[in-house]
């Protein structure tokens, strides 16, 4: 089959033919259909410190996707062969203290798809029928391909209760984009959101943001002050992983307010923390999905009417991978779809 591969411990991917993957008695083996790419796609893409660390070249990378079912192993009975479907990046090891009471997400031994362990940038991947999300009838395909990144959205924007509280999101990309709406779709009387691309603070516009600042421009005590809030904002989504949009968070929250963070830092973030005690604040870090708590939440929530839709902006075929990436290193992107079909 075709994939794209980190076949070498430098920048750039290679486009390669490579054997179609065995499936176990309890695998499915899925033919994708589309995948998105990922920020973390773009690290790998880009070789950087963390891809260094983390990636084991030679490897097929990718994790966003869906596709349609086409062999199963033969103790797998809920799912059939055409069922269009998705997978749960994170394979975890099933014995842990976590994973044996239901609580897989913490599993402390989790393998990544397309991180440590073979992706879904091919025309077939095959993942543990625990790991399969079976989608509903009348899921947009392309919505259903970002179903982990919009996961992370929606983990992350529900883990407070947002309903008629006033949400400050540091970071607007694809998935800040995405929690602009989730929040507003969940009842947030107003949807604050922060970066300095002006692209994405556009798009976040288009999902329903109250307000989309540059804060290379303007400032969040400004918004405060002109959507009339006394005390800071209730619930923060920082997204970012940049110091200064948590401390500036961290400024603008209310007494007693909350903050969900799912931004990786590249570097330490100090912080005043008289600041954090003093104001009663709760800072929770997020990562990726409750197994399979999340995955039903984004269910429910397409089929009651959210609109992630717009987030999505580019769609390449898959062989022109190069073309994507580098469109997506500009900026001026919001999701990016490779169409895996012939």
């Amino acid at each position: 089959m075709n994939a794209l591969v980190k076949k070498n411990a430098a920048a750039g991917l290679d486009l390669m033919r490579v054997p179609t993957p065995s499936y176990g008695i309890n695998d499915v083996l899925i033919r994708v259909d589309r995948t998105g790419i990922c920020g973390t796609d773009l690290h790998i893409y880009v070789w950087d410190d963390w891809a260094r660390q983390t990636i084991p070249p030679p490897l097929v990378i990718g994790h966003e996707f869906v596709g349609e079912i086409v062999a199963l192993g033969e103790n797998v009975s809920d799912f059939k062969v055409g069922d269009v479907v998705s997978g749960e990046g994170h394979v975890v090891c099933g014995r842990c203290r976590n994973c044996m009471a239901g609580r897989r997400h913490y599993c402390a031994d989790t393998k990544g798809v397309g991180v440590t362990r073979p992706g879904a940038f091919a025309e077939y991947i095959s993942l543990p029928m625990t790991n399969i999300w079976h989608h509903a009838p009348g899921i947009d395909l392309d919505v259903a391909s970002i179903f982990d990144p919009f996961g992370n959205a929606v983990h992350t924007a529900l883990t407070f209760p947002v309903l008629g509280e006033d949400v400050l999101i540091t970071g607007a990309g694809p998935i800040g984009v995405m929690a602009v709406a989730i929040a507003k779709h969940a009842g947030a009387r107003h949807v604050v959101i922060t970066d300095v691309n002006p692209y994405r603070l556009g798009l976040a516009n288009q999902l329903g943001a109250t307000l989309a600042v540059d804060v290379r421009h303007s400032s969040i005590q400004a918004a405060q002050e002109k959507l009339g809030l006394k005390e800071g904002f209730d619930v923060g989504l920082e997204m970012s992983g940049n110091p200064q949009a948590l401390n500036d968070m961290i400024d603008n929250m209310c007494h007693g307010g909350k903050i969900a963070m799912l931004g990786i830092p590249s570097q330490s973030i100090a912080i005043d923390w008289s600041h954090l005690v003093l104001n009663m604040l709760t800072i929770k870090g997020v990562y990726g999905r409750k197994m399979y708590e999340t995955w039903y939440q984004m269910t429910v929530l397409l089929e009651s009417g959210l609109d992630i839709s717009p987030v999505i902006t580019h769609h390449f075929h898959y062989t022109e991978f190069e073309k994507a990436f580098e469109v997506m290193k500009a900026g001026g992107s919001g999701k990016i779809i490779l169409d895996w079909k012939s």
